[in-house]
């Protein structure tokens, strides 16, 4: 098992490297100069140079990108130019928001698209099938980035029910949890229905009704249970998904996430950080997937590791 898990660990290190390099690669590309920023339009020329040269941002590209490499290979994510501080504390204090945030979204999602898929699967065809395939419409033609104004609109303004941003107890995730996990839940939902037709269908199943279990046993105990694979395929897929949706979410809520400190490094044209936020999710969708191979074989015996 840890075999298999630090080989494919392994086989995603190229995948890495490539993002990193794109990623550094447009950065540069894109227009505008981030010592002017820092420095503000009225500064003069030489302090511009000097700068520049203190941030090695004068050197060729491919000079700055071999040094990005050199520091990233040990451990060294650089100083981010907007704060003046280490990339690695910045994003470290960040980070568990962003996390909290994605976990609730997540838990917000299975709550909500589990049970609705097993009662769309039970009641195929029934009014109950048709209300669920219209919920999954919404959720999936709505953006969060128009769902999030909406829910601010109606439970925030209108209701004065929920706080309109900012990160503070349960009541402050319920809005961004919601929109971020809107589209999953959608996704999640249509899934479980899937897997749970295609298994209710199958012979055990029709031998454990013949037997005189109740409904419920057929459906949890037997049916879902088998139907796991898949779902946590797709939780495991989107869970990376969360992070990165967080780009859009945390900027709505001003949530003190690492997605809004990626539009915070792209606004002030800070490389270190920018780069640094990147890793960190691209990492993290990685070691997510790991865990859902892991998951693979504790759920269903079936699935053997070599």
């Amino acid at each position: 098992m840890a075999r298999h898990l630090l080989q494919r660990f392994l086989f995603t290190l190229p995948a890495l490297w490539l993002v990193l390099t794109l990623v550094f690669l447009l950065i540069h590309i894109v227009p505008g100069d981030p010592v002017e920023q820092m420095l503000g339009e009225g500064a003069a020329p030489g302090q511009i140079t000097q700068l520049r040269h203190g941030l090695g941002l004068d050197q060729p590209l491919y000079v700055q990108y071999g040094s990005y490499l050199e520091r990233l290979a040990h451990g060294d994510l650089g100083q981010s130019l907007k704060f003046q501080a280490p990339v690695g504390r910045i994003i470290f204090e960040r980070y568990p928001a962003t996390l909290a945030l994605a976990f609730v979204a997540l838990l917000v999602c299975v709550a909500i698209a589990i049970p609705a898929g097993i009662l769309a699967a039970h009641r195929r065809g029934r009014p109950a099938d048709r209300a669920i395939g219209l919920f999954t419409l919404l959720g999936l033609a709505v953006p969060n980035f128009a769902l999030g104004p909406v829910l601010i609109l109606l439970f925030s303004i209108e209701l004065g029910w929920l706080p309109v941003s900012g990160r503070g107890g349960p009541s402050y995730y319920v809005l961004p949890a919601v929109t971020l996990g809107a589209a999953l839940a959608a996704i999640l939902t249509r899934m479980v229905r899937g897997s749970m037709l295609e298994e209710l269908s199958s012979d055990y199943v029709r031998t454990a009704r013949a037997k005189g279990l109740s409904t419920g046993a057929v459906l949890f105990r037997h049916a879902f249970r088998n139907a796991l694979i898949p779902i946590i395929t797709i939780l495991g897929l989107q869970f990376g998904t969360l992070l990165a949706g967080t780009i859009v979410t945390e900027t709505i809520f001003s949530w003190p996430g690492i997605g809004r400190l990626t539009v915070q490094a792209i606004s002030s044209r800070d490389y270190p950080l920018l780069q640094g936020c990147i890793l960190v999710i691209a990492v993290s969708y990685v070691l997510v997937n790991l865990l859902t191979d892991f998951l693979y074989a504790v759920i269903d015996p079936r699935v053997r590791l070599s």
